[in-house]
């Protein structure tokens, strides 16, 4: 008898045959962030309370996909939860009128969301689920209505969360996970929850995911606007898909508001279906809470440049080409702009390195594209949201216009 012989793709294209691939995968098309939801950005009474979080309450929250499809399947995190996440029903719909922000529904679009085939699932703590898929039928670029209900609520006051939101979310007692609209709902201006949306896509279609700190997350962007610069990104590029991965005040090196950059990478990129590309934009807070010392600043620039070796390493692990983004200006920033100079001299240092080191698939000069060029080290005026370190609606413009579209050929 002769045995039956396995070739495996990799042997079939050393064969020099192309390796068989499906038509179709499943791609990230909306993420953010999970982190622990600080005191202030908990939801509203009676929505905690003491040792409960959301108890007998629907969630209502929309979010804005960048590439679209048929198909698509929700993640919903308990990363930082202190107790199991009981799920009681979920559902997605299309808002009404398509905007972001809103509380209503388009009639008739509504459709359940199961687990495992159940309509309820309990998330261990630590962990995320992964919904079934669902036929709807999602446009590129547009918002999805994503409604939770938990009759129990969170039996804990550690919830997960991404507060910088930039999006207004709806919260209100009782299962009202199909109403058309929520009438005396409360409005907050945070995401709770929900990590990713996944599309079904064509195999071309691959996620570029961003991995950045508030200027990536929107600070100083529209409210309900989707005008941060991956937003806009993705509105220069619609045949890619963009997972942005930034929170306030994230750092690269330690744990800050949410887990490093280095603590995330696995989670927050390599983890992400369908990636594709790697941005890494982030450090600035790295600096700007080190020590204004020489020494310290010559210490932080140092490990941040071992840092982005490191993530380029694992990221080409998994055969994803990384591209880094020059640091921004803040002169003229309290507390960052030091008065000797010490933060921006490191800022140069770092980005000499990324521009020049070659360690990066390729550059993207964020710092030039704002910059004041009769004052480099600080923002041009148009691009300044106010604070001389958070950008405008136009200085994100100018972001996404700085990323050369042939790094996604």
């Amino acid at each position: 008898m002769v045995p039956k012989i396995s070739i495996s793709r990799r042997e079939h294209a050393d064969m020099g045959q192309e390796p068989i691939r499906p038509a179709r995968h499943w791609v990230t098309s909306w993420t953010a962030m999970p982190q622990l939801t600080e005191p202030h950005n908990m939801p509203p009474p009676p929505y905690a309370k003491e040792g409960l979080s959301l108890p007998d309450t629907t969630l209502r929250q929309t979010v804005r996909v960048s590439a679209g499809g048929r198909r698509m399947r929700l993640r919903l995190s308990n990363a930082f939860g202190g107790a199991p996440l009981p799920l009681t029903r979920v559902s997605v719909a299309l808002p009404r009128g398509g905007a972001a922000g809103g509380s209503a529904i388009l009639p008739g679009t509504s459709r359940p969301v199961t687990f495992s085939g159940r309509a309820s699932a309990v998330v261990p703590i630590g962990a995320h689920v992964v919904s079934d898929p669902v036929e709807l039928d999602l446009a590129p670029g547009s918002v999805l209505t994503v409604t939770v209900h938990l009759a129990e609520g969170l039996a804990s006051g550690e919830l997960t969360s991404h507060p910088g939101s930039r999006t207004t979310s709806h919260l209100i007692g009782g299962d009202h996970v199909t109403a058309d609209d929520l009438p005396g709902a409360t409005p907050v201006d945070h995401w709770y929850l929900l990590s990713a949306v996944e599309v079904w896509a064509p195999a071309g279609v691959g996620t570029l995911v961003v991995v950045g700190d508030s200027l990536t997350d929107g600070r100083g962007s529209t409210t309900n606007g989707n005008d941060r610069w991956p937003d806009l990104l993705f509105d220069r590029l619609p045949g890619i898909a963009v997972a942005n991965q930034g929170a306030g005040g994230n750092r690269v090196l330690n744990d800050g508001l949410g887990p490093s950059a280095l603590a995330r990478l696995d989670r927050d990129v390599l983890a992400q279906s369908g990636a594709r590309w790697l941005v890494v934009f982030e450090g600035v807070n790295d600096l700007g809470t080190a020590q204004a010392t020489r020494a310290a600043q010559e210490e932080v620039a140092r490990a941040l440049i071992a840092a982005y070796e490191q993530i380029v390493v694992r990221a080409r692990a998994r055969d994803l080409p990384v591209y880094g983004a020059t640091l921004t200006p803040f002169g003229g920033h309290d507390p960052y702009d030091d008065p000797d100079g010490h933060r921006q001299a490191a800022r140069s240092r770092v980005n000499d390195w990324i521009r020049t080191a070659g360690r990066f698939d390729a550059v993207i000069d964020f710092d030039a594209a704002v910059r004041d060029p009769a004052a480099p080290h600080r923002l041009g005026a148009a691009y300044d949201e106010g604070d001389h370190l958070h950008l405008s609606p136009a200085g994100y413009r100018a972001l996404a216009a700085a990323v050369p579209a042939t790094l996604f050929d």
